[in-house]
């Protein structure tokens, strides 16, 4: 059914997946109130690299990831580190993790999250038609480019993984045919892999292009307004305590991210989430800049050229909460864009950065009702792929709380799983 102009429905969360969620339920004909602890769009969706891209099916969970993850117990300098800490959540998160670290848990996580990359695909294509700036969206494609022959070879098997099992195909460049593609690129290189069906924007340029579309339709958002208090009775969320005072609506979403678990207690549900925490480095552009985003997986970064800015991010540390930038983070960023970039960087560093993106041990999102709640649901849990599974999710979650079928199917996806 479509709702009525009586429903109100409160997001909490105005991250890239809590904006999604609020433009389809928009245009359900939901009153629509969007709450932020912080700013909106400040937090893990600010200035990430922007990919939107469904060939992105495989999760985190490899096989040797958790082999990788453990030796970086003693190296702080690891691109993909787990910090020691004395927190029992992030050690159970941990085995579970590990013992979803094999290639048949990989392929099936795959073939879970395909139907909602490419339904999320679909749903920007639409909403790039109505968005004035559209974010700066360019589907340019996106390349994995190799400096050795080894890595080159070695993701040759996974394109062929992604070929077989997915359809998603690829183009392939040879050693120094990869200048042919991009000029920015160094002529040693082994090789590269470009997915056509890709594409990227400046996130925070969507969001806040996003937010003003939104609101001109009448969404109503709220800055630094927490939510300290989540109260039911009956089977329903009664209302939300916020730093501005109560709040009362027919629906609630949960759009936190990596802040999540905070509302584990008053849902009465698990959401087991550890915070991944991402860095970057917005940069003036170089004179030489790529002309396509790009990942470099032997060093597990990546960058993104825009119009007026450049950006080179990527880590994955689970450190908890951790605010502080180091040094040694940024230049890493910088100092692994080297082997594979003639000119590495711009002059001007503009902004550097850290966001915590919601991890679960199954890499896949968590997108549902809240058991034992009729009139919640959470919308959380997308690891690295928010801005890429943002749209889909937002229109399934209208589709939930309009009561309507759900255009894909979510079972995996369901809170349920950690009961």
């Amino acid at each position: 059914m479509t709702a009525s102009t009586a429903d109100r429905s409160v997001v909490v969360g105005g991250g890239i997946v809590g904006m999604a969620c609020a433009h389809y339920l928009a245009g359900a004909g939901h009153d629509v109130v969007v709450l932020d602890r912080a700013e909106i769009g400040s937090g893990c969706s600010h200035a990430n690299l922007g990919y939107i891209c469904p060939s992105h099916v495989l999760p985190l969970n490899e096989p040797g990831a958790i082999r990788e993850g453990l030796a970086s117990l003693f190296n702080r300098r690891a691109p993909f580190r787990f910090r020691p800490q004395l927190r029992w959540g992030l050690y159970r998160w941990m085995v579970e993790f590990a013992r979803r670290c094999t290639h048949a848990q990989m392929v099936e996580a795959g073939r879970r999250l395909q139907p909602l990359l490419d339904s999320s695909m679909h749903e920007y294509l639409d909403l790039f038609q109505v968005l004035e700036g559209s974010g700066e969206w360019k589907r340019a494609g996106l390349a994995y480019a190799f400096r050795t022959p080894e890595a080159f070879a070695d993701f040759a098997e996974t394109d062929a993984l992604l070929r077989d099992t997915y359809g998603i195909e690829s183009s392939r460049f040879e050693g120094s045919d990869v200048t042919g593609f991009d000029p920015a690129l160094r002529p040693d290189l082994a090789g590269a892999f470009v997915y056509h069906g890709d594409g990227f924007v400046r996130p925070e340029s969507l969001l806040r292009q996003w937010r003003e579309h939104l609101a001109g339709r009448g969404v109503d958002f709220r800055e630094h307004c927490a939510v300290t208090d989540v109260r039911s009775d009956g089977g329903r969320v009664t209302g939300l305590g916020t730093a501005r005072g109560d709040l009362a609506a027919d629906h609630y979403v949960f759009a936190a991210g990596a802040w999540s678990p905070w509302f584990a207690a008053g849902l009465g549900c698990r959401i087991p989430i550890e915070p991944g925490k991402g860095y970057s480095i917005t940069m003036s552009r170089p004179s030489r800049c790529p002309r396509h985003p790009m990942l470099f997986p032997e060093h597990r970064i990546g960058i993104a050229p825009f119009d007026d800015g450049y950006r080179i991010g990527s880590m994955m540390e689970f450190g908890g909460y951790d605010t502080s930038i180091p040094d040694h983070r940024i230049a890493h960023l910088t100092g692994s864009a080297a082997p594979y970039l003639q000119e590495p960087a711009g002059a001007e560093i503009l902004e550097t950065w850290y966001g915590w993106r919601p991890m679960t041990w199954d890499c896949l999102p968590i997108v549902g009702r809240v058991p034992g709640l009729d009139n919640a649901v959470l919308a959380t849990g997308h690891n690295m792929l928010g801005m890429s599974l943002a749209a889909g999710t937002g229109r399934l979650v209208a589709e939930l709380v309009s009561e309507r079928p759900t255009h894909i199917d979510i079972t995996a996806f369901s809170p349920n799983r950690f009961a």
